[in-house]
């Protein structure tokens, strides 16, 4: 792996689109929680089910955005 990254600059684009998908889920996150109050406001019997895959949702959301964040520290002590 370092003979690939001896590049700096790719590896800091690389580490920039890593960014750039932990921002998405972010806005995924907030999406999700936005949608999830809207729906329980519209139906209130349907809160525990809403719930429930609210919150398998936001933690899949919650793992893309930790393994984005382990390869950009990853690709940060590669290229240091």
């Amino acid at each position: 792996m370092e003979e690939i990254l001896q590049n700096k600059d790719a590896a800091l684009i690389a580490m920039a689109i890593c960014t750039l998908s932990m921002m998405a889920a972010a806005w995924g996150l907030a999406k999700m929680w936005s949608t999830l109050i809207e729906a329980v406001c519209r139906n209130p019997q349907a809160r525990k089910d809403v719930s429930l895959f609210g919150f398998v949702g936001m933690g899949s959301i919650e793992a893309v955005a930790l393994y984005m964040l382990l390869v950009a520290f990853m690709i940060m002590k590669v290229i240091k």
